[in-house]
């Protein structure tokens, strides 16, 4: 990778939790951003540590929850609909940043043997009393393990990128397949949300990929990418959630609009808000 201070993309704010602006700097090769200065690794629970985190509660206080929680009841079904078209035995299925534990619940209960990794307590605890099971670490799994590995936005959030992928090389069986879901700083929304797009998160997401990025990426490791498809639904979240930044309230109908002109924009170019991108062990 090759960041320097000097090639500074765009500056953004945390605008949900410490109001700190941070750097985001353009690797041209990989296509790459990264948010700078990274905080330390102890200093960075942090920056997490709100009640509007939404991926570690299951709190329904607002419309704008229960909307969320409406979309995740169905994108849970995609999912597991998903991984099982890419391994139709079943088999071994490893989540990390597995939050309140949902999403395996479901995989479990479709045949699924599951373990998940989850570094905040209080989602490990909520996703715990569902029954899910937990490792406590990476490097306790042996080599060659697991059929399918999930990560459902949280690559963004890995501070040893290379060594991360390096482990899930390790950890995947031949012709296994490795699911990373990531936002697109390439997508309509971005460009037109700019320094208030919400799915920037600094400085929570650490990496910031495009397609280009996460071929090359997982490409050094003989991962190849097999597929590409857009998360239809993340243009209208991170939609609502940036016009909250950028006008103090939350405007539906703009959000909406947005997400969907965002989508429709997706359709014609091929870059969505989010991205999930398929990847097989070769």
């Amino acid at each position: 990778m090759n960041f320097s201070p000097n090639n500074v993309f765009i500056k953004v704010q945390d605008h949900s939790v410490s109001k700190e602006s941070f750097d985001l700097l353009f690797d041209e090769e990989l296509q790459l951003l990264k948010t700078f200065p990274q905080p330390t690794l102890d200093k960075l629970p942090s920056y997490y540590e709100s009640d509007d985190y939404i991926s570690h509660t299951d709190s329904k206080r607002t419309l704008f929850e229960k909307l969320y929680h409406l979309v995740k009841t169905n994108a849970l079904k995609n999912k597991v609909a998903l991984i099982t078209k890419q391994n139709p035995s079943k088999g071994n299925l490893l989540d990390i940043g597995a939050g309140t534990g949902d999403f395996l619940n479901h995989a479990k209960n479709s045949g699924w043997n599951c373990v998940g990794i989850e570094p905040n307590e209080k989602a490990k605890n909520i996703a715990i009393s569902k029954g899910v099971n937990f490792t406590n670490s990476l490097e306790e799994l042996e080599n060659d393990s697991f059929d399918v590995i999930t990560m459902w936005h949280v690559l963004e959030h890995i501070p040893d990128l290379e060594n991360h992928i390096k482990t899930l090389k390790r950890l995947i069986k031949p012709n296994g397949t490795i699911i990373i879901a990531v936002p697109n700083y390439k997508s309509f929304d971005a460009r037109h949300y700019d320094s208030f797009w919400a799915a920037y998160d600094v400085p929570r997401h650490l990496w910031h990929f495009s397609k280009t990025s996460i071929q090359k990426l997982f490409k050094k490791e003989n991962l190849e990418l097999n597929k590409v498809k857009p998360m239809w639904f993340d243009s209208f979240y991170v939609c609502l959630l940036s016009e909250k930044y950028k006008t103090g309230k939350m405007n539906f109908i703009k959000g909406f609009l947005f997400g969907f002109l965002s989508n429709c924009s997706g359709i014609l170019k091929k870059e969505y808000s989010s991205h999930i991108y398929i990847l097989k062990n070769t």
